[in-house]
């Protein structure tokens, strides 16, 4: 299956005039795989219809990539080109936009020595960190969107021909990114405000808590006093609505650094780097994970696990219902942009500063510890949902709340 610009179209109109929300006078640096030029074509003639300054593109290649793991020295693969780093750092703070299309093979990375991808990823988060600080404390407009690839397509409608898993991928893809109706971008504004909404009525509760049960789960996590959560269509602190994920269906807040114990069991596959994380089991002490096991990829998550200190501790709470258009989908994506959105989840790693009321105070990770708030070079979300799952919050009052029960929202709409 060949998909043309055309294709890409209204997925293009959604990424540039929602997701990254370009404004007139802007730079947009878009990344893309090699294989996904017709998308990167469809977005830069959306871009400059949008008003654009200039779009610059950067193509990537899954298995070039590959071929350096294998074959580079390890000197090489702890290298990061300082000039890429200082290019993105100097456009974004010149206030340039950035959009990436994602879409490669899940499992490209399989049999790579997980201490090889290591250092290759450590490098550059070290070399990107001030970068990363601006899209994490949103003082830049980013955003993601997908593109089908054959890997792909394969991976997720293993019993269909070739050509026909590509057109029910790019399909999937369409609908949970709401770009397959008459009018994508004013569905996205509708599903905004409902985020919003939504978001609203859990800060009005004024939670101190949140304890997880469910078959594996029984997990207690605090929250710090200046948290808030946020949704898709939030203005801070960039200045106009963006969705830094398209799709997105979740509220997101960050736990206090320390304020995690318990246990907790994954409810789907993880798929980071090109390998297969499955059946996560951690167990927390005042934060910190304490004990680990995975049935598929332990390697793979002690890696995570073992990035620096900030990532033994969580960065990310995130409520998803089982009843999201991606959850009824019945599809695993394969994908955590896709499967992040069918599920609860949290995060191991940094949290966003954006998720503290004053987070536009931050600006190290001196700062976000500080605060409460956890740092680290990683941020990997792994899925915890289920039909399984029963939430409460506890107010600051004491009050106890339903905030989930079997999966699903249990918040009252008046709350």
């Amino acid at each position: 299956m060949v998909l043309g610009e055309e294709d890409f179209r209204p997925l293009a109109e959604v990424a540039v005039r929602v997701g990254v929300n370009l404004q007139p006078g802007q730079t947009l640096i878009l990344q893309a795989p090699a294989a996904h030029a017709a998308a990167a074509r469809a977005v830069a003639k959306a871009a400059y219809a949008a008003g654009a300054k200039r779009v610059l593109t950067l193509f990537g290649d899954e298995l070039l990539d590959r071929v350096t793991l294998e074959m580079a020295p390890e000197e090489g693969l702890k290298a990061f080109p300082k000039w890429l780093a200082e290019g993105f750092l100097q456009e974004g703070e010149a206030g340039a936009a950035f959009l990436s299309i994602i879409g490669g093979d899940p499992e490209v990375m399989r049999g790579i020595p997980p201490e090889r991808l290591v250092m290759t990823r450590r490098a550059a988060q070290e070399a990107m960190k001030p970068f990363q600080m601006l899209t994490m404390s949103h003082r830049v407009a980013w955003s993601l969107i997908a593109a089908p690839s054959p890997a792909w397509a394969r991976q997720v409608f293993p019993n269909l021909p070739q050509e026909e898993s590509e057109k029910a991928l790019w399909q999937a893809i369409l609908r949970t990114s709401r770009a397959d109706g008459p009018d994508p971008v004013g569905a996205w504004h509708a599903h905004m405000r409902e985020l919003q909404a939504r978001k609203a009525r859990l800060n009005d509760l004024g939670i101190e808590r949140l304890h997880y049960r469910a078959p594996g789960t029984d997990l207690t996590i605090r929250l710090p006093k200046t948290y808030q959560w946020v949704a898709s269509g939030q203005k801070r602190a960039v200045g106009y609505p963006t969705a830094p994920n398209i799709p997105t269906e979740e509220c997101f807040t960050l736990p206090q650094r320390d304020g995690v114990d318990g246990t907790v069991r994954s409810t789907k596959p993880l798929f980071f780097a090109g390998q297969r994380i499955d059946g996560i089991a951690l167990r927390f002490e005042q934060g910190r994970i304490v004990e680990f096991s995975a049935v598929d990829g332990e390697d793979a998550l002690r890696q995570v696990i073992e990035t620096d200190e900030g990532s033994h501790y969580l960065g990310e709470v995130a409520l998803v219902p089982v009843d999201s258009p991606i959850a009824q989908s019945g599809i695993l994506f394969h994908n955590t942009l896709f499967d992040e959105n069918a599920s609860c989840h949290l995060a191991i790693g940094a949290a966003y500063p954006t998720c503290l009321t004053d987070g536009d105070e931050v600006r190290s990770d001196e700062d976000l510890l500080a605060k409460g708030g956890n740092a680290s070079f990683a941020h990997v979300d792994f899925m915890v949902g289920s039909a399984q799952l029963d939430i409460d919050a506890t107010t600051r009052t004491g009050t106890v709340v339903p905030i989930f029960r079997g999966g699903k929202w249990a918040l009252p709409q008046g709350a």
